[in-house]
């Protein structure tokens, strides 16, 4: 999970019902501008409004497009077995790893998310990545609970941390440091690579692959001058991703810059006027990063 990884937008046509050439196309773009992983079937990517025959499909399509880069498929649901059930679909469809949060609407304490955890691993015999986004799951994965993880469940080789603590990077790296720590919070990127994140699991990335790689590099470089400046452009959508309608905003986004992003299924509805006016303005910042 080294470097910048995209969590991809699911497209759907004026039917809602997937638009795969589009997602090809999609990921086709990002590997040429030089996006290092695929991530599809998560939160931006609308995961929780897949049928399982979607989300197998989109994965081997993506497996397709990416190439040799790696995909890691979001597995995330409310039960072990749930869960489980992508994970196989995801190996077999040709995913590389798999992505899950906690189980969804129950917070589970220590001895149930270490069974849960490791059903999943073991039902995708593929490598882990846990995700940890309290808002989006309902629990709180914190750093010390992380690593009593990865000790229990040694398939767990990542982790995608989005608490908003930027803190929690170096915390997490100093604790786990055979696993890889992902920063999974779009606007703490620059934090979170020099306090020793592995990599980035990121909306922007999306919109911008080409600059949010070479964010990336220039922090890898310790260019960090150069660094700060690229990021004070792409920092405004950055703040977009850690918001409850971050998946309207990226797809709106794309819409902004020509590639197309469409419409988002319920019960996402589509941005108000005065959203548009945040988000264009960040995308109109966001394009001066290529300048740089």
């Amino acid at each position: 999970m080294k470097g910048v990884h995209a969590a991809i937008v699911t497209h759907f046509d004026t039917e809602l019902s997937v638009d795969y050439d589009a997602v090809a196309a999609e990921v086709t773009r990002l590997i040429a501008a030089g996006v290092h992983g695929i991530v599809p079937n998560g939160s931006v990517g609308e995961g929780g409004t897949l049928s399982r025959e979607e989300r197998r499909a989109l994965i081997e399509l993506t497996v397709a497009a990416a190439g040799a880069a790696p995909v890691c498929a979001g597995v995330s649901a409310t039960t072990a077995d749930q869960a489980s059930m992508y994970a196989r679909d995801a190996r077999a469809a040709g995913a590389e790893g798999v992505m899950s949060l906690p189980p969804l609407l129950y917070r589970a304490d220590r001895r149930e998310l270490v069974e849960f955890f490791g059903t999943v691993a073991r039902a995708a015999d593929l490598p882990l990545l846990v995700y940890n986004n309290p808002p989006g799951s309902g629990s709180d994965l914190e750093p010390e609970l992380l690593a009593e993880l990865v000790r229990e469940v040694p398939s767990i080789t990542a982790i995608k941390e989005t608490s908003a603590d930027a803190r929690r990077i170096a915390h997490l790296v100093n604790l786990c440091p055979d696993v890889d720590i992902m920063v999974g919070g779009d606007d703490w990127a620059l934090e979170g690579f020099c306090a020793g994140a592995a990599g980035w699991v990121s909306g922007v990335a999306d919109v911008f692959p080409a600059e949010a790689v070479r964010l990336w590099d220039l922090c890898q470089a310790g260019e960090l001058a150069a660094a700060r400046s690229l990021y004070s452009d792409l920092l405004p959508l950055a703040r977009l991703d850690m918001t409850p309608k971050l998946v309207q905003y990226f797809k709106a986004a794309l819409d902004e810059i020509g590639v197309g992003g469409g419409p988002c299924r319920p019960p996402r509805l589509p941005l108000t006027d005065d959203e548009l006016g945040t988000l264009r303005a960040a995308v109109a910042q966001g394009s001066l990063a290529g300048q740089r």
